[in-house]
């Protein structure tokens, strides 16, 4: 029996079953936080670049070296936290997946494309308009930049929960090690935007508090627009039975 099966229970317990079932289901809802964090992330910069492209500008919102720079800081920092999740509050409810489930059901792939176009529009968006104001192009990929990085950083709580809402004391600051990752990020955001080294390797120029405060509002916009876009799936779901 032990040479033909696929696992081989040496504690019989009945506790140590569930709490192993149950830690198996976090590590898988971990799994596909992670994935449903990073794809739209990179989708949403992949269609920065795509839309100046169509536009026909000479000069683009992101650099090379800007690009690397978010995916590599975000990577360390929001994603892996995502990994340090704990269990959800109906981890232990749910009916058992079906073992050959893709990962990127049409809900994930839904998802990706929507926050990928919600990333887009806004950091695009705030890249014209400071052009517009008069900054000039450094100012205005740093603009871009930070505006992406907010998006991240407001979208990490969305990830928090696939469905689940996220609005609430727990849903926001119920993993101390996103706090922290929130906090690193920031921090590394103010080097890279006004340390004079930093600034000369990436190409960055200062901005103002006003800026900021624009740049706020609107990478914000992702928290409440994908809340939205969960409250709706989940009535889609209860009128479906």
């Amino acid at each position: 029996a032990k040479e033909a099966s696929e696992m081989v229970l040496t504690d019989d317990n009945f506790a140590t079953i569930v709490a192993a079932v149950e830690e198996g289901r976090t590590v898988y809802d971990n799994i596909r936080k992670a994935i449903l964090f990073i794809l739209p992330t990179n989708g949403g910069e992949a269609l920065v670049m795509l839309g100046a492209i169509l536009v026909g500008f000479s000069q683009f919102p992101l650099t090379p070296v800007q690009i690397l720079w978010v995916n590599m800081i975000t990577a360390v920092t929001l994603a892996l936290a995502l990994a340090f999740e704990p269990s959800e509050r109906d981890v232990m409810g749910r009916a058992p997946r079906d073992p050959g489930e893709p990962v990127l059901k049409p809900l994930f792939l839904w998802r990706i494309a929507f926050v990928s176009v919600i990333l887009m529009s806004g950091t695009f968006g705030l890249f014209i308009w400071v052009q517009g104001q008069g900054a000039d192009i450094a100012q205005a990929r740093t603009v871009a930049v930070n505006t992406l990085v907010m998006y991240e950083i407001f979208y990490l709580f969305n990830s928090r929960y696939i469905l689940a809402p996220v609005l609430s004391r727990e849903g926001l600051l119920g993993n101390r090690y996103a706090l922290i990752a929130i906090l690193l990020l920031i921090l590394f955001q103010q080097l890279f935007t006004y340390w004079g080294p930093m600034q000369t390797l990436f190409g960055t120029a200062d901005i103002g508090a006003g800026t900021w405060l624009l740049i706020v509002l609107v990478a914000s916009s992702v928290l409440f627009l994908v809340e939205l876009e969960k409250l709706v799936i989940r009535r889609r779901i209860r009128a479906r039975g």
